[in-house]
């Protein structure tokens, strides 16, 4: 069984194997730090899900921010099951819930583009790049494996290059945060507000991390 959890205010996406239906615990204290509301996609291939492992099933779902629940399979029993919980179910043939499974998975690239203010004791972490359109609060922390990219304020906490890439760096519109860190080099954030109307970065030079204008080449 594959379960796909889509977040509705951004593009985030998250496809994971649930192998046990009878001991999902550790599987939910993963969903329950996303934030929702999320879209939950179950896809289940020559299985057969009573109505009882389903009925658990929702029953962990109903304690994070779903806000839809599908299930696609080509096991009738399965889904019968579902419809008989009143959950959205789908009889298809298996190549095709496997044609709708991958590409998903193609879309699910290590790169998150957030929506919305990431309000204090939110965090948000990528694997690749992240984006943010919107402001990041004081008590926030963002971090990323590559760059950070805040399309607002950003007020809060901010770790690139999670692995130690020292190439990485953090731009915002508005550059005020309480700490930055790129790789294992830390700053502390200005006591005085940003002076400057245009945007900026955040890179290593020399081991210590400096802010200069962030400036788009563009070609002619």
């Amino acid at each position: 069984m594959e379960i796909v959890l889509r977040s509705i205010t951004s593009k985030y996406l998250k496809i994971c194997s649930l192998f046990d239906l009878d001991n999902i615990h550790e599987t939910f204290k993963q969903f329950s730090l996303l934030k929702g509301p999320l879209e939950a996609k179950i896809f289940a291939v020559n299985e057969s899900i009573s109505s009882h492992q389903l009925s658990k099933l929702k029953n962990h779902f109903d304690k994070i921010n779903i806000c839809s629940l599908h299930i696609y399979s080509n096991n009738r029993d399965t889904v019968l099951s579902g419809k008989s919980l009143k959950i959205d179910s789908t009889f298809y043939r298996e190549q095709e819930i496997k044609n709708k499974l991958l590409s998903l998975k193609s879309r699910n690239k290590d790169d998150i583009l957030h929506e919305g203010t990431v309000r204090s004791g939110d965090r948000i972490s990528s694997n690749g790049n992240l984006f943010i359109i919107g402001d990041v609060n004081p008590g926030a922390i963002v971090s990323a494996q590559k760059n950070i990219y805040v399309w607002g304020k950003l007020l809060g906490i901010a770790f690139a290059g999670k692995i130690g890439n020292k190439n990485a760096s953090i731009a915002s519109l508005y550059l005020n945060p309480l700490q930055l860190r790129i790789a294992d080099v830390i700053a502390i954030g200005p006591k005085d507000k940003p002076k400057n109307c245009y945007p900026e970065i955040a890179v290593i030079d020399k081991q210590t991390i400096i802010i200069k204008p962030f400036i788009i080449e563009t070609k002619n």
